[in-house]
């Protein structure tokens, strides 16, 4: 695999198939000054008492009431503009605006709930049951889902969990034909990575390939109704042993048009995939035209468990992130990535690592 390094945004034209893009600006991580123009609102925090919103066309922040620091049970609507949360005081789901407000029970008996479609939630019991609800009724059409741990949005498709020998293996099942399975291959920690488009046209997941002295994580696709998946990345050739992202399952980063994948990757140095490890470097695939660009503005020592968390612009302008600069005299920065030029940009500093990293929630629209 060819890798081409540029100091400039590179034209789509000039670069062949499977090549690795190196998008490489000579300037360092910048701050923000007033000609930077993104907007929305972004999901943090900078304390571990609360969601904090930072207002990105403003550079304004402050603390939502009545809000606990969330992980990925904090879920973007389809239309950015809503993030459901779970209430601590009345141990129920909650959905509202970005800027805290409209705030509406969801329901008070769930493990998880996600957005099936604009229309209609994905409810997970905590008896790991499954049903598809209206947003404003409760009118409820349950799922057959004996382990399943991803559903398709818009969709009856799935992945399926499922023990064989002393591994797991991962499985595409059709919910309305549950005959109709794709074999998608070995489930293992840190190589298992998974996420379903927006659009629910695609499943994009990390395999390990390889053997046992030089496994590398590579990204496959496949779509619903398709007997065999992708490959989409050839990372073995261009890196040798690498990670895509970390142990976290759902944190492949969908652009939201449901055109191109934003993830870590993390060059392995030694026989342990955890301990010998080198810098995480962002990474995005373009389905669109099968390039793959690599951002080397920034980079990270810190992979395992997980490194940052990716969140799209609702534009598809940006990827925001928290992270650290080593020996800046700086705590936690909030970054935006330019991923048309590769410039880095702190918006803010002072996240708070409220689960052991200083992760972005979500980043969103304001009500209107």
């Amino acid at each position: 695999m060819m890798i081409i390094c540029l100091s400039a945004v590179a034209h789509a034209d000039t670069v062949m198939d499977g090549d690795i893009i190196r998008v490489c600006p000579p300037v360092g991580i910048q701050a923000r000054t007033a000609e930077f123009d993104a907007n929305g609102i972004i999901l943090t925090y900078f304390d571990s008492t609360a969601l904090w919103v930072y207002d990105v066309a403003t550079d304004r922040r402050y603390p939502l009431p009545d809000s606990n620091p969330c992980t990925t049970n904090c879920r973007l609507s389809p239309d950015a503009r809503w993030i459901t949360y779970f209430n601590d005081a009345t141990n129920a789901y909650n959905r509202m605006r970005l800027n805290g407000t409209e705030r509406t029970l969801i329901t008070a008996y769930a493990a998880d709930v996600e957005w099936w479609s604009d229309e209609m939630y994905l409810i997970w019991t905590p008896a790991r049951s499954a049903y598809l609800r209206p947003l404003d009724a409760d009118v409820r059409e349950y799922l057959t889902v004996p382990g399943v741990v991803s559903v398709q949005p818009g969709g009856r498709y799935a992945v399926l969990l499922q023990q064989d020998g002393d591994t797991f293996s991962r499985t595409l099942v059709n919910l309305a034909e549950p005959r109709e399975r794709v074999l998608l291959g070995e489930d293992r920690a840190y190589y298992n990575t998974q996420h379903w488009s927006p659009d629910g046209t695609w499943l994009a997941y990390v395999e390990p390939v390889g053997d046992d002295a030089r496994i590398t994580g590579e990204l496959f696709g496949i779509q619903p109704g398709m007997m065999e998946p992708v490959q989409w990345t050839n990372f073995a050739a261009a890196y040798g042993a690498a990670r895509i992202n970390g142990i976290a399952v759902g944190d492949l980063a969908w652009s939201p048009d449901s055109q191109r994948i934003a993830f870590w990757v993390t060059e392995v140095t030694g026989a342990d995939p955890l301990a010998n490890t080198g810098n995480a470097m962002i990474h995005v695939l373009d389905l669109s035209t099968n390039e793959i660009t690599a951002y080397c503005g920034y980079s990270t020592p810190d992979a395992t468990p997980n490194p940052p968390r990716l969140s799209w612009s609702p534009d598809g302008r940006y990827l925001g992130f928290g992270g650290d600069v080593r020996e800046d005299g700086r705590s936690y920065l909030l970054l935006a990535l330019e991923v048309e030029t590769g410039v880095y940009t702190a918006l803010s500093e002072g996240l708070f690592p409220a689960f052991g990293a200083p992760d972005v929630v979500a980043w969103g629209l304001p009500p209107g």
